[in-house]
């Protein structure tokens, strides 16, 4: 994988560009996506940015986010561009596979591939170009810097400056997240000099959802939350008649993994939710305790030492069991835990 810098001579040259993240994109994904495509499209690109799935409603303010694809809805419309494609960025993600059904697609593109990832272990012989840095806080602060790099401060308009300011917010808690560095915070003065509104992307995000997400909330924390204060853990497992019951729609459980965090002595929280077809599964930890290694060693997953996923296709009840049985094997690292 050649370095990113190499294609920045080449971005004056018009080409049909086809932006992609992962699965279910959270607001790193669709932020770090159309802050991309706004910047390029200002070159004279032709660029399509493509969805592997749906999308949480509450990303839908993002400018232009109604031009986006979701690929299970629109396939052919999406084929379309990426048989069409001369460089395809995937944004948020490092594996083919977290695209879902767009993987054997996108393998077989002759498109050139581009990379920007701020995730572990990428799978670098699929990118013909690429940025993968674990130390950014968000693929969209990756995306400011490549803008940034490639010389073009000045294409950083109230569309791009909403888009990354979105992804970067979300992705480091609010800014409170160890991976929120100086640098993050100079790219918000930036975005703020270039005119970014802050107050109207924390309503768009935060204050935007219906009553049954909080009264879904309400019943998760009650009735579905297990704390285990000898391993300095907390549990949440969702049936998924819990999701029928409330009308839970993609993105209504972002985020929940966090609340267990605010307990004093927690260490690491899980949630693990029955989505039918599979089980989801998201980990959060303090300190050196890796989710990452975490995920990747008992739950097919991966991502960032304090934020990871995964999932399975065993029942709900085996993933729980299995999730315990994993808790228990790294008492040692948890009831160790020093705050």
């Amino acid at each position: 994988m050649l370095s990113i810098d190499q294609i920045f001579p080449l971005l004056s040259q018009p080409r049909n560009v086809v932006i992609t993240t992962h699965q279910k994109p959270d607001g790193d994904a669709m932020g770090s996506s159309l802050g991309l495509y706004h910047f390029l499209k200002q070159f004279g690109h032709t660029v399509t940015v493509i969805s592997p799935t749906n999308w949480a409603s509450f990303l839908n303010w993002m400018p232009d986010s109604k031009l986006v694809l979701d690929y299970e809805a629109q396939t052919d419309k999406a084929n379309a561009a990426i048989d069409n494609a001369d460089w395809i960025f995937c944004l948020d993600f490092n594996t083919l596979i977290r695209t879902k059904r767009m993987e054997e697609k996108l393998t077989n593109s002759n498109a050139v591939r581009i990379l920007i990832d701020h995730h572990q272990e990428p799978q670098v012989d699929k990118f013909t170009y690429g940025d993968s840095n674990t130390s950014k806080s968000s693929t969209c602060e990756m995306v400011y810097d490549f803008i940034v790099n490639s010389g073009n401060e000045d294409k950083i308009n109230e569309q791009v400056a909403e888009c990354l300011y979105a992804g970067v917010m979300t992705d480091t808690g609010s800014f409170r997240f160890p991976s929120t560095s100086a640098n993050v915070h100079r790219m918000v003065a930036v975005l703020k000099d270039k005119g970014l509104q802050h107050s109207k992307v924390h309503e768009e995000l935060f204050d935007n959802f219906l009553e049954n997400k909080f009264k879904f909330i309400g019943n998760v924390l009650l009735h579905r939350m297990e704390i285990f204060y000898e391993y300095n853990t907390a549990l949440i497992a969702v049936p998924q008649s819990d999701l029928i019951k409330y009308n839970i729609k993609t993105g209504d459980t972002e985020g929940l993994v966090n609340y267990p965090l605010s307990i004093q002595g927690i260490r690491l929280a899980a949630i693990i939710i029955d989505r039918g077809d599979e089980r989801k599964c998201s980990f959060r930890s303090k300190g050196e305790f890796d989710v990452n290694l975490f995920a990747r060693k008992y739950f097919n997953g991966g991502g960032h030492i304090n934020a990871a996923g995964g999932q399975s296709s065993e029942p709900l009840d085996a993933v729980v069991a299995k999730f315990k049985t994993a808790m228990i094997e790294n008492k040692n690292q948890l009831s160790n835990y020093q705050f």
